[in-house]
């Protein structure tokens, strides 16, 4: 018998596909606009755990631990409120006292913490103290103090930030409230401007849960009233927010 060999192919071969593989971006690469994921709350207790040895192998006494976490938070608040304005191109910097510190037990608590602060309080006895109360600050709640450091509060960090927000939280403006031009010889106008912040002292106390006390420095309190007073007269908050859009490149002294 004859044997006729099939002109078919024995074996089907494929056709190789490369694929388009994905470039490697760097972190640098990515937008700092975008992703404001959460962290999870395990991570959380053990980062700030490790910060708070870290200070305490560093720290000889109570007072000296909170000092440094409070410091570290300074740095942080710093760079959160910096960050916050790159995120939400539409936010604007508050330029009165209350709403500052609206702004920090609201929006940021809730960008901090996912909740609001639970109290914003006056003292009735000094104008320029106020009290930001957080019953059960996220930093406490995984931390045991050992009976000898009892008044030991972690919550100094927060404390810290709040400072460090309120240290960093203006934009230059225009001298003592932006109602002075100095004039050069060639009759040019030329602004003299002093950074707008909100030179405060934050501590954290167990009162409340925790209080964090606010004492504003006395220029801050006379800035706030002062612009009262110019409101009343017609130059709004608003008003001063436009000039300083008007002269963008008037930053510098």
């Amino acid at each position: 018998m004859t044997e006729f060999l099939s002109s078919k192919p024995l074996f089907k071969m494929n056709p190789i596909q490369i694929s388009n593989m994905r470039q490697k971006t760097s972190i640098l690469d990515k937008s700092i606009s975008k992703g404001k994921g959460e962290i999870n709350m395990n991570c959380f207790a053990l980062m700030f755990s490790e910060l708070v040895q870290y200070c305490q192998g560093k720290a000889h006494t109570v007072n000296e631990l909170q000092t440094r976490l409070s410091d570290l938070g300074q740095e942080v608040g710093m760079k959160l409120i910096d960050l916050h304005f790159l995120r939400e191109k539409n936010s604007k910097r508050e330029i009165k006292l209350l709403n500052m510190l609206l702004f920090i037990k609201s929006t940021f608590w809730k960008s901090f913490f996912g909740r609001e602060a639970d109290k914003l309080e006056h003292s009735n006895d000094d104008d320029s103290t106020y009290y930001i109360i957080e019953k059960e600050p996220l930093v406490n709640k995984f931390i045991s103090v050992p009976k000898d450091k009892g008044n030991l509060n972690c919550a100094v960090f927060v404390g810290g930030i709040i400072e460090g927000i309120l240290n960093s939280s203006g934009f230059y403006s225009f001298a003592q409230l932006g109602l002075k031009f100095k004039h050069s010889i060639n009759n040019t106008e030329k602004i003299d401007s002093t950074a707008l912040n909100f030179n405060a002292k934050v501590t954290a106390h167990w009162h409340k849960g925790t209080t964090y006390m606010v004492k504003f420095e006395d220029h801050v309190i006379t800035r706030d009233k002062q612009m009262d007073e110019h409101e009343e007269l017609g130059f709004s908050a608003f008003g001063l927010r436009n000039l300083y859009n008007r002269y963008p490149t008037a930053m510098v002294p």
